[in-house]
């Protein structure tokens, strides 16, 4: 009885190996009737890189606008395109308007100059704008006055009642 289900186990183990190698087989035909598709030729270009030129806003000083880009080459299809672009109303003007600083604190007033600094470091540029890494700024104080020394309430009041006296 051992040895009949023994047969049994190796006529099973027998059939689900050809199984296996028919499907092998299979597959290998499969992948051999495909053909090779021929490798992507890599195109070097020999076109430069995009330069781009400052936003220029449709109109006032910010908002909405267009740059142009241009780039070099003999075989290039495309030497010269525009951009939509957008320069933010509330960046302060005086460093290039595609150029934000982090401000630190004003600092104390110079009384030989009469004005006060402060620096900025670059928080972002748009476009790859070439903006400087820190800038320094100046204001007027306002008004300088000079603390006059005053005396007590109470000595002027003592002199403005002594003075009534006298009278």
């Amino acid at each position: 009885m051992q040895s009949q289900q023994y047969l049994q186990q190796r006529r099973k183990f027998a059939a689900a190996f050809l199984a296996f190698i028919c499907i092998l087989a299979a597959v290998d035909t499969a992948e051999a009737g495909k053909k090779e598709k021929p490798e992507k030729k890599v195109k070097k270009s020999d076109c430069g890189e995009w330069q781009w030129s400052v936003c220029v806003p449709t109109s006032g000083d910010c908002g909405l606008g267009t740059r142009e880009g241009t780039r070099t080459g003999a075989e290039c299809k495309q030497t010269m395109k525009t951009q939509r672009c957008k320069i933010p109303c509330n960046w302060k003007k005086q460093f290039g308007a595609e150029c934000k600083y982090q401000f630190q604190a004003w600092g104390e007033c110079d009384l030989n100059t009469a004005l006060k600094t402060r620096t900025g470091s670059l928080k972002r540029a748009l476009h790859n704008a070439d903006c400087q890494k820190t800038v320094t700024i100046s204001k007027p104080c306002g008004k300088l006055t000079k603390p006059k020394p005053q005396e007590s309430k109470k000595k002027k009041k003592e002199g403005k009642k002594q003075e009534k006296m006298l009278d």
